[in-house]
């Protein structure tokens, strides 16, 4: 009876979320140059500092692999993967 499931596939999504806190971010860049997957770009409004802090372009695409927090110095971004 373990075949009916042997055949199908996983229903493609999402493997993980970004979250961003605009006030921590000083628009450095360094989230959106080393993602992997490019799903990050410059917003193109202004955080209360002044920077442009990154929004998400692509969310289904994101890996939750959390490189965009290992590079950032401000700790205003983070990856998590689903389970």
């Amino acid at each position: 009876m373990g075949t009916e499931t042997a055949g199908k596939k996983k229903p493609k999504g999402p493997k993980g979320e970004v979250h961003i806190t605009d006030e921590l971010c000083k628009g450095c860049g360094f989230c959106i140059e080393f993602c992997p997957l490019h799903i990050l770009a410059f917003s193109d409004k202004f955080n209360s500092k002044g920077y442009h802090p990154p929004v998400i372009i692509d969310e289904s695409r994101c890996s939750g692999c959390d490189l965009c927090g290992l590079y950032c110095p401000d700790f205003a971004i983070y990856g998590v993967k689903f389970k």
